[in-house]
């Protein structure tokens, strides 16, 4: 039982050892994902701005009286942009992860018939694709994020678990039956030790009985005899 429960410490702290350089892989990345993200957000943020500024030379480019919204529209034959979802593993966890594919080729404005504000559109649509594509990487990092941090929380609690709780009961245990087999030893060691003091008493108790038994049964020397007295 003894070395079974040596076994199992041995094992938990193993087991500790590898979620702690886990927690530490997952806590770097973590970290390198929020810089990711907040530079993602500045770059965003400013990519938006030009695409909104884009938008309004558009609007003032082309004819007050023309509805090139409704046009792009009624110009989509199939889609420009498409996400990719798949995952990324990152010390045995699997992390979402959205990639954006634009189709370059499609000339959406170029079938619009527009006469004026061509580049100007041309130009406002690149704007929102970069924006766009800025704005997958931001959804994907921050789900990622969110996915990375409740596997650190979880993982971080079975660290704490194994550290404080399971380690410690272990030792407990341990401690435990080796006092236990120490004083069972104790035990022996003095049953034994009166085991072999009655041996000798016993053998001594013998011993005696034989000398006893030896000195009473010993014939009389001539030195013992007595004569009888003589009367005259």
């Amino acid at each position: 039982m003894l070395q079974a429960y040596k076994g199992k410490k041995k094992g938990a702290q193993q087991g500790h050892s590898l979620l702690k350089k886990k927690s530490d892989a997952l806590t770097g990345r973590f970290r390198g994902m929020l810089k990711e993200i907040v530079s993602t957000k500045q770059a965003m943020g400013e990519e938006l701005r030009d695409a909104a500024f884009a938008l309004a030379k558009v609007n003032y480019a082309t004819d007050s009286g023309s509805n090139w919204q409704q046009s792009v529209v009624q110009n989509v034959k199939q889609p420009a942009v498409t996400i990719n979802v798949s995952t990324d593993n990152v010390a045995g966890v699997r992390l979402p992860k959205f990639e954006m594919k634009a189709d370059t080729h499609s000339d959406i404005v170029g079938n619009m018939g527009i006469a004026r504000g061509y580049q100007v559109l041309q130009s406002a649509r690149e704007r929102f694709v970069k924006a766009l594509d800025l704005l997958v990487k931001l959804a994907s990092t921050q789900t990622a994020f969110f996915t990375l941090d409740e596997e650190i929380k979880m993982t971080n609690r079975r660290v704490n678990a194994l550290a404080n709780v399971v380690v410690p009961q272990l030792d407990h245990n341990i401690n435990y039956i080796v006092k236990e087999l120490d004083e069972m030893e104790r035990e022996e060691f003095f049953r034994l030790k009166k085991i072999q003091q009655k041996k000798k008493d016993r053998i001594a108790a013998e011993e005696a009985k034989r000398n006893a038994e030896g000195n009473a049964t010993a014939p009389p020397t001539i030195f013992e005899d007595k004569d009888a007295d003589i009367i005259f």
